[in-house]
């Protein structure tokens, strides 16, 4: 499991503290009815959750600047709305309906947006990373100060295209931030049984990386550990590694019945870890919100989720001559 909380008082803002948690509670409860129109049908193929994860995507975020760039796998609707994406356009591309972030051709796992600078979620295991690498390499080339934002699993951190790209990162001081969003779980093995070093950020000294591990579980953590590694690789200093210890509420996908852990355990994590009551209880203690005040906020945010379901069923389908468009680029 994760790090134990640290016990200082958070220096945040009431403003920032409202912001995370509207966007944590915004990608849960769209999650949540991301697993609702799968069971009905209306989501077909392939759909990774990323219940209990949202603390690791809003604290990077936060972290960011405009222009920043992102890429991931499959678990990647946290990151979208994260980012800014339309959670309408999400929707409808989860359905696969022409109002979809890719007209509904690319459903869960392929979805861009060139506006927001996402570079998609990815189904081949770790093929996000040299190509997370690659929009580092555009952006030394160019000469500016962005940085990408390579999201991958402890799973993929096992990949061997994972350490040729650290050593190409490293060896041309390119400007990325290697996120291990490290879940517990891979596709249903634990970190246990299928790793044998118990720290997967650690690996990267090999390549001269540097890097730390993050409670992720934490939004503050994860924000403070971001910010770090951003002016790490802002200052021409090269990659930098993030482990963030995180927790899957859900299985790895809808097909998963999750059974290589017991109910107990994931219990346990949502009841003393979860890391949108832990800003709620911020939010309350310090008196920066009442209960009725976040009990609106969670209503407003149905709302919104509800708004793009019922915009992704509206949406009509693709049509057939859609199968032959955006297969090459325009010259």
């Amino acid at each position: 499991m994760a790090a134990r909380r640290s016990t200082k008082k958070p220096n945040v803002s009431k403003e920032d503290l409202m912001s995370y948690y509207r966007e944590m509670l915004l990608i849960r409860r769209f999650e949540e009815k991301a697993g609702q129109l799968y069971g009905m049908g209306l989501i077909g193929g392939f759909c990774h959750l990323y219940i209990g994860q949202e603390a690791v995507v809003v604290g990077l975020e936060a972290a960011a600047e405009d222009g920043d760039k992102r890429v991931t796998s499959y678990r990647d609707h946290g990151h979208m709305l994260a980012c800014g994406m339309d959670p309408k356009g999400v929707m409808a591309e989860l359905t696969g309906r022409e109002g979809g972030y890719s007209k509904g051709k690319g459903g869960s796992m392929h979805m861009f947006s060139k506006e927001k600078h996402f570079y998609g979620g990815h189904g081949i295991v770790g093929a996000q990373v040299p190509i997370g690498a690659g929009l580092a390499f555009s952006d030394k080339y160019r000469g500016n100060d962005r940085v990408t934002f390579a999201y991958f699993g402890d799973g993929a951190a096992n990949q061997g295209q994972v350490y040729e790209t650290y050593n190409m990162a490293e060896l041309w001081m390119l400007p990325v931030v290697f996120v291990i969003e490290n879940n517990q779980y891979a596709m249903g093995t634990s970190v246990a049984r299928s790793t044998k070093s118990p720290s997967l950020w650690e690996r990267g000294a090999a390549y001269g990386i540097p890097g730390e591990e993050v409670d992720g579980m934490d939004v503050l953590a994860v924000k403070a550990a971001g910010e770090k590694a951003v002016a790490h690789c802002r200052a021409g200093k090269g990659p930098y590694i993030l482990e963030v210890k995180t927790y899957r509420y859900r299985g790895h996908s809808m097909s998963d019945p999750a059974k290589y852990r017991t109910r107990e355990e994931v219990q346990k994590v949502r009841e003393q870890r979860d890391a949108i009551e832990h800003v709620r209880e911020m939010l309350l203690s310090g008196n920066h919100a009442s209960e009725d005040e976040l009990k609106a906020i969670d209503k407003e945010i149905k709302a919104v989720v509800n708004e793009a379901a019922e915009f992704s069923r509206e949406s009509p389908e693709p049509a057939l001559s859609e199968l032959w468009t955006d297969i090459y680029a325009e010259a």
